[in-house]
């Protein structure tokens, strides 16, 4: 993975990080039961290619097919991940952009999910990451 151009985060205590080649297009809010509890800000990608994480995980396993991975030592959440890959072997993964510097992401506009009942996109209100942090 070339990193010429790239996004890091990392957990609070520094063991626990990830690394997103390019600058996501938004980043996603959604509101379902386990978002709305950690408030992550979410950006897609496949592991290997787009994203790739680094450091021992914990794992809270939710359902048959989604993990998500967090710091054993300040218990931040760092990434979900997908346990079946896609027809290609792939892995879908989604990194928590409030583990980067804020300047660097402040401008993205949030994208929101309704993942609690409709479990959809939802229109954009003009909202970007600055908004929510400040």
């Amino acid at each position: 993975m070339d990193d010429t151009h790239s996004l890091e985060g990392s957990c609070h205590c520094g063991a626990l990080g990830w690394k997103y080649l390019g600058m996501p297009e938004s980043a996603t809010a959604c509101n379902c039961t386990s978002c709305r509890r950690w408030g992550g800000l979410w950006a897609y990608g496949t592991e290997g290619e787009r994203i790739a994480v680094r450091g021992e995980s914990r794992v809270y396993t939710r359902g048959p097919n989604l993990a998500y991975h967090f710091c054993p030592t300040c218990a931040a959440v760092g990434w979900w991940r997908l346990q079946k890959p896609d027809a290609d072997g792939r892995f879908a993964v989604a990194v928590n952009l409030r583990l980067a510097e804020p300047g660097p992401i402040a401008h993205l506009p949030i994208e929101h999910f309704e993942g609690l009942e409709a479990f959809e996109d939802l229109p954009r209100d003009g909202r970007c990451v600055r908004d929510l942090w400040f």
